[in-house]
């Protein structure tokens, strides 16, 4: 990048408001397309965004805490301390002065914290590429397939946000900042673990490069203070002590058996009536891996590479509920700069006439998906 086209030291609102502008215009088309396709089906999008699935499941949590569970038939527990609580909390936070239910609550949660990604993920691929490619990258990641989740009262764009912005302040080196951000992660989702080990390996270049300060201290110890707090209290609660938060998500058929369960599935598929289905998810984590190889191509910074690296291989390796793995590559936005990259060399109206077939595509689909078998 030019010295001239250098990023400022922050990207305040009016160098970030083109991507801002992108990410509503994309979620904004999906939210019209969904509340079309609900009143053609007589559902509710309302329903479908905030209380169903997982976030029943929040919502409950800032209704009553934790101590709420379902024995399934098969003897199998599903204990609400699988979820973390910084999305419950903030619901319970927005609903008190509002009055609004606690699904609402998230629905309002979400939308906040989506700008707040997309402004997180331009602000990075600024700091990289340049602006027109963090636009780009905004709008790719409002884009994808299941992007509709973005606008549900579930945890993923809050952790995202979170996650953007703490890899941002340790590209920056403003390590408090990254440290408790990083921290706030590891509230949000058990994959906060990804953006512990991207702080520290930012930290780890730095102190080689001779930076040796406190504030890299303290922003090290900071980062893993969250989730370390979150698994401690659950063991504690639960007497399994360091290993209770692992015990509960076997209680819900979750573990990282290397993606052989995943294997099995696939298999599966292709050995049945759903041959195309099978085919089109070996397609869909070939894609993955080739994005993946792509950033390490480009060479992002290792922090980048660290962090996404952990997120793909915790989505594809983990043995729970398959349905789920599309969207917990969401928070996986580094795979969307190298697109993001290539598209801002095209003219202007091409690279926008591409991100717009893909909003659209990607309306088309969150609304089908929410009307059947939908995120779990």
């Amino acid at each position: 990048m030019p010295a001239s086209e250098a990023p400022p030291k922050y990207p305040g609102a009016r160098r970030a408001a083109p991507a801002l502008a992108a990410f509503a215009a994309v979620r904004l088309l999906g939210l019209a397309v969904l509340a079309v396709w609900c009143a053609v089906a007589g559902s509710s999008p309302h329903t479908l965004l905030s209380a169903r699935w997982d976030s029943l499941w929040y919502a409950r949590i800032a209704a009553e805490g934790y101590g709420y569970e379902v024995v399934l038939p098969s003897g199998a527990v599903h204990s609400n301390l699988a979820f973390f609580p910084l999305l419950p909390w903030l619901e319970r936070l927005v609903a008190a002065p509002t009055g609004l239910s606690y699904g609402s609550a998230g629905l309002v949660v979400s939308a906040v914290a989506g700008l707040a990604a997309a402004w997180g993920i331009f602000a990075v691929t600024d700091l990289l590429h340049g602006r027109r490619a963090g636009v780009l990258a905004a709008g790719l990641w409002a884009a994808l397939p299941v992007g509709i989740v973005q606008s549900m009262a579930y945890s993923e764009s809050l952790f995202t946000a979170l996650a953007a912005w703490a890899l941002y302040g340790a590209l920056r080196g403003r390590w408090l900042t990254a440290g408790l951000l990083a921290a706030g992660a590891g509230l949000t989702r058990p994959v906060g673990a990804a953006v512990v080990a991207a702080v520290w390996t930012a930290a780890a270049l730095a102190w080689r490069r001779g930076e040796r300060t406190w504030r890299i201290a303290a922003g090290v110890v900071l980062a893993p203070l969250g989730a370390a707090a979150y698994a401690l209290w659950v063991g504690a609660r639960t007497g399994g002590g360091l290993t209770g938060y692992l015990d509960v998500q076997a209680g819900w058929g979750n573990g990282f058996d290397g993606g052989w369960a995943f294997a099995r599935f696939v298999g599966a598929r292709l050995a049945s009536s759903a041959f195309l289905a099978g085919v089109g998810l070996i397609a869909g984590v070939l894609l993955v891996l080739w994005l993946y190889s792509l950033c390490v191509r480009r060479r992002l910074p290792a922090a980048l590479l660290v962090y996404c690296g952990i997120v793909v291989a915790l989505a594809l390796c983990a043995s729970g509920y398959f349905g789920s793995k599309p969207r917990l590559l969401l928070p996986a936005f580094p795979l969307m700069l190298p697109p993001a990259l290539a598209l801002a060399r095209w003219r202007r109206g091409r690279a926008a006439a591409v991100v717009a077939g893909l909003a659209l595509a990607s309306a088309v689909y969150g609304a089908f998906w929410l009307n059947g078998s939908g995120p779990p």
